[in-house]
C-alpha cells in the first residue's frame, strides 16, 4: 500500500509540472528587453521635429558615406556622347594599378570580351552571346569617358556593373582596357 502511495504521488507530481509546460513558445524570458525591444515606426508621428514625422531627408547636397559619388551622365545617347567626350579618369598615374585592374577585368569583363580584349571571352567562344567587338576594331572610338559610361550604365546587351564595382574599382578597370586597347592596336 505504502508503495502505491509512492507511486501514485509521483505520477500527480509529474503529471503536474509537465501538464504547464507550453511547447508552442518560451515559457521564461531572462531579459525580457532583449526579446521584445522598443520599436520605432519610420514615418510615425513624432514631436521631435517640425513636420511631426520620424523619418527625415538627409541635407541638401549630402553624399552618403562610404564610396558613392555622385554620377553627372544621364544614361541616354546624349550622355555616352557627354561622357565619351568629356569624362576623365580622377586617379592620376601613381593610383593606376594594372595588375587589381587585371584582376577586376579578368572577373567582370573577361567572359565576355576576353582576357585579350579581342572580343572572344568564354561565353563568345561557346556562342552563348554574339556580337562583342574587339577593343582594336576600327569603329570602335572609345574612349576614358565612353568606358567608364558603358561600365557604369551599360550599353546594348551588357549590363552595368556599377553595383560590382565601386568608383575606383570602375576606374582601374578603365586603366587595364585602355591598355588593352593600345596593346591590340600595335
Amino acid at each position: 500500500m505504502k508503495t502505491l502511495f509512492t507511486y501514485s504521488m509521483v505520477i500527480v507530481l509529474a503529471l503536474a509540472l509537465f501538464s504547464c509546460q507550453k511547447n508552442t513558445s518560451r515559457n521564461y524570458q531572462y531579459m525580457p528587453n532583449m526579446y521584445e525591444p522598443i520599436s520605432y515606426e519610420a514615418y510615425q508621428e513624432s514631436d521631435a521635429f517640425a513636420n511631426g514625422v520620424e523619418a527625415q531627408l538627409p541635407a541638401e547636397g549630402t553624399i552618403p558615406r562610404g564610396d558613392f559619388m555622385p554620377y553627372d551622365y544621364k544614361d541616354t545617347n546624349e550622355g555616352y556622347e557627354m561622357a565619351k567626350a568629356n569624362l576623365t579618369s580622377s586617379l592620376d598615374s601613381t593610383q593606376i594599378d594594372y595588375d587589381r585592374g587585371k584582376v577586376l577585368y579578368e572577373v567582370y569583363c573577361g567572359i565576355c570580351h576576353g582576357n585579350k580584349g579581342a572580343g572572344q571571352g568564354t561565353l563568345v567562344k561557346r556562342e552563348k552571346i554574339l556580337g562583342v567587338p574587339s577593343y582594336a576594331d576600327a569603329g570602335r572610338a572609345i574612349t576614358t569617358g565612353s568606358i567608364y559610361h558603358v561600365i557604369y550604365y551599360g550599353k546594348n546587351t551588357m549590363g552595368s556593373y556599377a553595383n560590382q564595382l565601386n568608383e575606383e574599382e570602375r576606374w582601374q578597370v578603365v586603366a587595364y582596357v585602355e591598355k588593352l586597347k593600345a596593346e591590340l592596336e600595335k
